[in-house]
């Protein structure tokens, strides 16, 4: 065992049960497991004894003498809303084990029960519970977010940008933001101009990239009555909207030459002509601009002018990638399922441990904006509260790795019907690294058995038979790898 894990401290169990020889075995089992382990004979002693300490997670009996279990884990929920509760249950009360996933247990085990389903089914509990509380203590972090989104997170990167920002904000002098798209250039701009001094006036942005040189200048600049085919009267441009306040000039690289040789002057001599005219206007104007492209490399192509370059590059900010600052993603991730929810007036649900792997393992060519997109679709195919790691898949537009999809228990069937077959990276890109032989025997391993059960549709006995080897012995491969022949059957 590794020195970490020896120092980490045991996570704390309350069971509640008033069977006294089921406390004591409860004990004795999961203290054999490396858990720390209370035990209350009442409901009462039970509600007593959160209030006293910390608890990572709850065994609660349905049927105990001085309460209905029901009502227990509503008071439960009303004091510790992030603690999750594991209901015991016999066979006969399978219809209010239901009721009360329904009411917000994290999940039921019906007795008797097998030490790795207990096991497993409280290794999830206690690791949902722990995301819950992270994503709580970020929240308390950034604040409130009842509004848009900002620039949040609590990784160094993003916490980099932020200080850039507020040191910058204040002062009128020319930023350009830099980065991938989709990393959030424009949210950006618009905390720029929130902390300016031009906060109360107009914050316009514009695509210089999605119109034609012509529309784009006078859109910008404005136009006079007759300045070419179609110019019926005067009209204002953007520059004079924006009079007083930020302009966001978004996609500089590809403005063309004619525009490029504009924004000069107005950078330069804080002037502007609009088309067709000779007289000049102020531009009371703060200019941001922001690319994903590398303007010195378009310098030295000659397709982006060099001192307008130096000009726009007074304060550069550079907005970190996704991948890099994948710290953030639980955070945000959580943010864009709240304000989805909201948007088509779903029940929030909470992302189980295993789609967050996928989560993270993912590359997100697509940045923040991809994580926004993906969640969004994710609570669309959501249908009992719990993002799965297959309404994570289906919506990403290109597929996360297939070990990170890999997961034990409960999640396996779901995965199954999207995991890839297994490819060892020296076969698939000769630069991967290769895998521990060990590593690679059990992830080939846990992909034969899904495959067994699948072929077998959860028919363990034809699993076994189809693999070559006796019921005892599958089973504890099963068992090693968290798999159920009853998740996969139809």
């Amino acid at each position: 065992m590794r020195k970490d894990e020896l120092d980490a401290p045991r996570p704390h169990i309350l069971v509640i049960d008033d069977e006294p020889h089921l406390c004591e075995l409860l004990s004795y089992r999961l203290e054999h497991h490396g858990y720390r382990v209370s035990t209350e004979f009442s409901a009462r002693g039970g509600l007593e004894a959160i209030e006293q300490g910390s608890v990572d997670a709850i065994i609660l009996d349905l049927r105990l003498e001085d309460a209905d279990g029901i009502e227990v884990l509503a008071e439960l929920q009303k004091r510790t809303p992030d603690l999750p509760v594991i209901i015991l249950t016999a066979h006969g009360t399978i219809e209010t084990a239901v009721l009360a996933i329904q009411r917000g247990a994290y999940g039921f085990l019906t007795k008797p029960f097998q030490d790795y389903e207990l096991l497993q089914k409280l290794a999830h509990a206690i690791e949902s519970g722990r995301l819950k509380r992270e994503v709580a203590g970020l929240r308390r972090i950034v604040g409130d977010t009842s509004g848009d989104i900002r620039l949040l997170g609590t990784s160094d990167s993003i916490a980099a940008v932020r200080e850039r920002i507020t040191r910058v904000a204040p002062a009128d002098a020319t930023v350009l933001l830099l980065g991938e798209s989709g990393t959030g250039k424009e949210l950006a701009a618009r905390s720029i101009h929130a902390l300016s001094a031009r906060k109360a006036r107009p914050f316009i942005a514009v695509n210089c990239g999605a119109l034609p040189a012509e529309l784009l200048e006078s859109e910008l600049f404005g136009h006079v009555r007759g300045a070419f085919t179609g110019a019926s009267r005067d009209k204002d441009g953007l520059f004079a909207a924006a009079r007083g306040g930020t302009l966001l000039l978004d996609e500089i690289g590809e403005a063309p030459p004619p525009v490029q040789v504009k924004l000069l002057r107005v950078l330069q001599e804080k002037r502007f002509s609009k088309v067709g005219s000779p007289a000049e206007e102020d531009a009371d104007v703060r200019i941001v601009a922001a690319t994903n492209r590398d303007l010195r490399a378009e310098v030295s192509a000659g397709r982006f002018r060099e001192d307008l370059f130096y000009r726009l590059h007074v304060v550069p900010i550079v907005m970190p990638p996704l991948r890099e600052r994948k710290d953030d993603i639980p955070l945000l991730a959580e943010l864009f399922l709240r304000r989805s929810a909201a948007r088509y007036n779903l029940p929030e649900p909470h992302i189980s441990p295993e789609a967050l792997r996928v989560l993270l393992a993912h590359a997100w060519p697509g940045n923040v904006r991809e994580l926004a997109n993906v969640m969004e679709g994710a609570i669309l195919l959501c249908q009992d509260e719990r993002i799965r790691p297959q309404h994570i898949l289906a919506t990403l537009a290109t597929p996360a790795r297939a070990q990170a999809a890999s997961t034990p228990g409960e999640e396996a069937a779901e995965l199954s019907e999207v995991e890839p077959p297994i490819v060892l990276p020296s076969l698939a890109e000769p630069s991967a690294p290769l895998p521990p032989l060990r590593a690679a025997r059990d992830s080939f391993e846990r992909a034969y058995l899904v495959e067994a059960l699948r072929r077998a549709g959860g028919n363990v006995s034809a699993a076994a038979k189809l693999a070559g080897r006796n019921r005892t012995d599958f089973h504890d491969l099963l068992r090693k790898h968290g798999l159920s022949g009853a998740d996969f059957k139809a």
